[in-house]
């Protein structure tokens, strides 16, 4: 009992400040979002039917697993453990673009890659100001440029095949 006690009495601040911190919250949301863009980018190439939607999501695979490696080498040198998969959401995003098809594919495809890309920035930008890991900070600095590149990418995709944002 008395070592329960104290691995609870250890193990509470350290849960705590995970919960709390807002570099350890960015590391988790980057890794799942990683994750969840190039198994997404995976998807758009063998479903959909437009040749930039197919484009774009090679663009999600390469840039995506090159940002995802780069996450990794800093979570090892830190010994932080990140996700291996996305989150319950983004599962729930990919079991439903995997049941559509078409151009109903590719609508649904480009609506939640804007929606993505958008919070995602704003994430990252919050992270750049409110972060306390220099390194963490340094990484959402050098993605950046390439998330905002995305963006209008999707949004240019999404203009010329005549895709609201309703």
């Amino acid at each position: 009992m008395k070592t329960l006690l104290l691995s609870f009495t250890i193990a509470l601040p350290l849960i705590a400040w995970a919960a709390d911190n807002p570099d350890a919250k960015f590391y988790k949301a980057a890794a799942e979002g990683g994750i969840a863009e190039v198994e997404l980018g995976n998807l758009a190439q063998k479903k959909s039917e437009n040749s930039s939607v197919k484009e774009f999501g090679a663009m999600m695979v390469s840039d995506h697993s090159a940002a995802n490696d780069k996450l990794k080498s800093i979570a090892s040198s830190k010994d932080l453990k990140l996700p291996t998969s996305p989150s319950v959401t983004q599962m729930a995003t990919k079991a439903k673009l995997e049941a559509l098809s078409g151009q109903t594919f590719d609508k649904s495809y480009i609506k939640s890659m804007i929606k993505d890309h958008e919070e995602d920035i704003a994430e990252f930008k919050r992270e750049m100001a409110e972060g306390r890991d220099p390194d963490a900070k340094a990484f959402a600095t050098a993605t950046l440029s390439t998330l905002q590149t995305h963006l209008k990418k999707i949004q240019s995709i999404a203009t010329a095949a005549g895709i609201t944002r309703d």
